[in-house]
């Protein structure tokens, strides 16, 4: 009897503990429809890295100023085309912007990034010392090849899963064009492209994986030519008769020097003189000189170029010649959407910043040591945080300005950053192209496009993202500020910038375009050993 007891009260122990397992088994969460989506669309990314790699390889190799990015523009379009975009090309008055369509219905989503490069930037990929492609030429020194690369890899792997079940949404890929002159975006937002979008997603080269919300601590500013017209005259026979143009853009530069002694700390101003004469003995009759004027926010921007203008106006009197000005660009300070910012944030932690190679690492730390930057530690190991704003007019993280802001004031806008260069690099400089056609910027753009595509998925599957995120807009960000444009109706944009240092280069830029057909790489085309280092002496 004791024994048939303990057999039954066994039984029933093994019993429950089976239905309790299968009980456990059943309440398991299944995954939802936009989670099954997300790890499709992970591998569809994947699945794409030699494509990633092809288009931005091919951009890099192309190397184009701003305003002259025609073949970019090409390829960009016609690949779009071949995947069932509708694009217009030549938008808003420039040749190479263009606006390319696929999806229908709300929302509405714009993907940017910018496709112009750097002045004298030539520099092979993978090798980590000044070793330009083409000595002189320009060259994608900070890394605007791979953004398009980044956004058409996601957008491609989104737009199956969107067309396959159906599912409601427009998006609206675009260039940044001649960004390193900011001189398009205002134009766009003037000319009406984004008044009915929903939500602006835009991409960035860095060296880490993040994003951020509010107000980016960064310098608006407006790109202005001063244009002095004098009298030509023989320089030793009759210098009395003329009247010099030149003089009057070297007087303007000495009082805007004198100037900046009593200017805001936070003001950043710089100039070139783009045309000082033809030779010697030529009393110059034209001159120019063009500036950026730099500052925390839009009044204090304006009366920086108002300044400019009265000391110019003293320049012009004092040498008895004549001046006007041209307004070619211009862009606000940023501020950036918290809602979209938290939706991104997750999945960018989600995704994680790519597995660096030992090759990877050596050429980050020889191009760091060779640059004499900071630390000499390599690529990102750690995923950036996406720390709260703290606004200041009177505080600036960093000097510099992007046209992205224009859009931010008009729309929901973020700014995802991937980790296709490395810490330390100077900026604007042959140094920040050594890694933007090698496995670095490869596996930089498909983790990039993997965060961005997540988020996108997430506004199509949660309509309260953008409902919060216009939210943020009309009551946080736009409350107290409102956005009035630094350029005017009238405005044009300066398509006729860098066009004879393309005409002067491309031809033998050309030599060296990537051909995919018959090379893995840029970097076997260019017969590039990775990572090229200098030998330890």
């Amino acid at each position: 009897m004791k024994k048939t007891y303990i057999f039954i009260t066994t039984m029933l122990i093994v019993s429950n503990l089976a239905f309790s397992q299968k009980k456990k088994a059943v309440a398991a969460p299944v995954p939802d429809k936009l989670e099954l989506l997300k790890q499709e669309v992970i591998k569809k990314i994947d699945d794409r890295q030699k494509f990633t790699q092809e288009v931005n390889d091919q951009i890099f190799s192309f190397g184009e100023l701003g305003f002259q990015e025609y073949e970019t523009s090409k390829y960009l379009t016609n690949l779009l085309e071949k995947n069932g975009f509708t694009v217009e090309r030549g938008v808003a008055g420039m040749p190479t912007a263009w606006i390319a369509k696929w999806g229908s219905g709300k929302p509405v989503i714009a993907i940017g990034s910018d496709i112009d490069c750097i002045p004298k930037a030539s520099q092979k990929p993978g090798v980590a010392y000044k070793d330009p492609i083409v000595e002189g030429a320009p060259g994608h020194g900070e890394g605007h090849n791979s953004g398009q690369a980044l956004n058409i890899t996601a957008v491609l792997a989104l737009k199956e899963v969107m067309e396959r079940d159906k599912i409601s949404g427009t998006l609206v890929l675009w260039p940044g064009v001649a960004e390193e002159q900011v001189g398009a975006k205002a134009i766009f937002v003037r000319e009406g492209y984004f008044k009915d979008v929903d939500a602006c997603i835009f991409t960035h080269v860095g060296d880490n994986l993040g994003v951020s919300w509010g107000d980016a601590g960064n310098n608006g500013l407006v790109s202005v030519k001063f244009h002095f017209e004098g009298e030509a005259a023989h320089a030793a026979g009759a210098p009395w008769r003329g009247r010099s143009a030149l003089d009057a853009v070297e007087l303007m530069n000495v009082g805007w020097n004198y100037k900046r002694e009593h200017l805001e700390t936070t003001q950043r101003s710089h100039y070139v003189i783009s045309d000082g004469g033809d030779q010697p003995n030529v009393v110059p009759s034209k001159a120019t000189v063009w500036y950026y004027f730099r500052d925390r926010t839009y009044p204090r921007i304006r009366k920086l170029f108002e300044s400019g203008i009265k000391i110019a106006e003293g320049a012009a009197m004092m040498t008895d010649t004549k001046f006007t000005y041209e307004i070619l660009g211009s862009a606000w300070p940023g501020h950036f959407n918290k809602p979209i910012a938290d939706a991104m944030y997750q999945n960018i932690k989600r995704v994680g910043l790519p597995q660096w190679s030992e090759e990877d690492q050596m050429l980050a730390k020889a191009s760091q040591k060779e640059l004499k930057a900071p630390k000499a530690d390599g690529l990102a190991m750690k995923l950036d945080t996406m720390s709260e704003p703290v606004y200041s007019p009177n505080i600036i993280r960093q000097g510099g300005s992007d046209d992205i802001a224009d859009i931010s004031w008009s729309l929901p806008t973020v700014v995802l950053r991937y980790p296709s260069n490395m810490p330390g690099m100077p900026g604007h400089h042959w140094a920040n192209a050594i890694t933007m056609a090698t496995p670095i910027a490869h596996k930089g753009c498909t983790a990039g496009a993997k965060a961005e595509a997540l988020t996108i998925l997430d506004m199509l599957f949660k309509p309260e993202i953008i409902k919060n995120a216009w939210e943020y807009y009309n009551k946080e960000q736009t409350k107290e500020i409102k956005y009035t444009p630094l350029i005017s109706k009238d405005d044009k944009p300066a398509i006729q910038l860098n066009k004879e240092i393309m005409e002067k280069f491309r031809p033998e830029m050309s030599k060296y375009y990537y051909d995919s057909t018959k090379y893995k790489t840029y970097l076997e085309q260019l017969g590039i050993k990775y990572p090229t280092v200098r030998a330890e002496k």
